[in-house]
């Protein structure tokens, strides 16, 4: 029983101190219902329920995106395409001045023998 007590102990410190570095990071602006000194506070006073307030009540969580899933493959997406439009235009570019530095490079060797 003693060895549960201890266990508990740990977690409720290790959670504590989660929730209350948590509050410190966080900006101001995403902080509800409280200042964020008193969320401090709440998290250290009422361990561990007031980490817990502070992540259900305390945090907005407006900033997480939700996953969008689209139903075309990369040939219809716009973006893709026009990055592949920009890709072969680079490729077509470096072949030019490929064959452009081999000509010159050509000449100067046809100059130097005659």
């Amino acid at each position: 029983m003693a060895r549960l007590e201890l266990i508990l102990v740990v977690l409720f410190i290790a959670f504590t101190i989660f929730a209350f570095v948590d509050c410190l990071r966080t900006e101001d602006s995403r902080v509800r219902a409280l200042p964020k000194y008193l969320w401090l506070v709440l998290i250290v006073i009422l361990t561990p329920f007031g980490g817990i307030l502070w992540l259900l009540i305390g945090k907005d969580r407006a900033d997480r995106s939700p996953v969008r899933h689209s139903n075309h493959g990369p040939d219809d997406d716009p973006a893709f395409l026009r990055q592949l439009a920009e890709d072969k235009r680079r490729e077509e570019r470096i072949r030019e001045l490929e064959a452009r530095l081999a000509e010159l490079d050509d000449d100067q060797n046809n100059s130097k023998d005659k």
